[in-house]
């Protein structure tokens, strides 16, 4: 089996005068959670629709599974899950019947499909309300559902395009710990995108970042973090007065101070120095009484990417 669950060999996309995707290469391990991140009309969304084989590349070429998708588009959709703007569920069906129709359609035998049916919607907490009408349902009830249908046919890979946008706080971690799961125990590869740089964070193995169409920032979260070449400090405390703050963004090696809920967040170009810091602080009177240090978010890499990259 190829190590690599997708191969993207300089992928370039043109829509009539605008490029939507710009000499991408890029290659996905199995068995990860992937995160595919950039701004809206990068070309994240086109992307994707080019490893599923429902757009043709202008110039170059990608394999999906070992699948050619300008030539062999019909094995890789037999072998893949995708969840892209639409949920695909039908709202006046139950979540069973969706389930049985997607089923039936993926030509899943009889007795296989009652199991799989029951075993994802146990999984993801909806078999109680399985004989309920899908419309019935709040928004994260329906993207379970979603991902249930994504998931019925046992894909090797499934291709997911904002999983939890919209949903509240219960719900996307619901969805993000079934994705998890699927890596980890079932070694399923999950290729996503996503504007939660918390979440790309969390749960991603490895992440890209393409700006207008072009690669420009790839490795595993904290290999990204370090390329900003900057520091964070956290100090809790109190008397963080006026003048301290002034003092402190006097220094040549540090770039930012904010205050937060009695603590200062100090962004920094080279790695702080944290007994003159603290030393510092103290002739101004402040009341320390907790130092963490750690480098910058992911949020905070991918901003400056942006930035970078104008």
């Amino acid at each position: 089996m190829d190590p690599m669950a997708i191969n993207i060999h300089s992928l370039t996309r043109d829509f009539g005068g605008v490029r939507a995707l710009d000499s991408l290469s890029l290659e996905v391990p199995a068995g990860i959670i992937f995160g595919f991140l950039g701004p809206n009309g990068a070309g994240k969304t086109t992307t994707i629709r080019m490893l599923l084989g429902l757009l043709e590349p202008t110039a170059g070429r990608a394999e999906v599974l070992g699948y050619d998708t300008r030539t062999q588009a019909d094995q890789i959709r037999s072998q893949v899950g995708a969840l892209l703007e639409h949920n695909g569920i039908y709202e006046q069906m139950s979540a069973e019947d969706n389930l049985e129709f997607f089923g039936r359609v993926n030509l899943i035998a009889t007795s296989e499909r009652s199991r799989r049916i029951q075993e994802l919607l146990t999984g993801m907490g909806l078999w109680e309300r399985r004989k309920d009408l899908a419309g019935s349902w709040s928004r994260g009830m329906k993207q379970k559902l979603a991902l249930a249908r994504v998931l019925l046919h046992r894909p090797r890979l499934v291709l997911l395009d904002e999983p939890t946008a919209g949903l509240d706080v219960q719900a996307a971690v619901a969805v993000r710990e079934h994705l998890s799961t699927l890596a980890e125990r079932e070694g399923v590869t999950v290729f996503l995108t996503t504007h939660n740089m918390a979440e790309a964070e969390k749960i991603c193995a490895q992440i890209a970042v393409i700006r207008q169409g072009r690669l420009v920032a790839l490795g595993a979260p904290d290999e990204l973090r370090a390329k900003t070449g900057r520091s964070q400090v956290v100090v809790s405390g109190r008397g963080f007065t006026a003048q301290a703050l002034n003092l402190l963004r006097q220094s040549p090696e540090i770039e930012s101070v904010e205050t937060q809920n009695h603590q200062l967040v100090i962004q920094m170009h080279t790695d702080p120095d944290i007994p003159a810091l603290i030393g510092l602080l103290a002739g101004e009177r402040v009341q320390v009484t907790e130092v963490r240090q750690g480098k910058a978010s992911l949020e905070e890499t991918y901003l400056q990417l942006m930035e970078e990259e104008r």
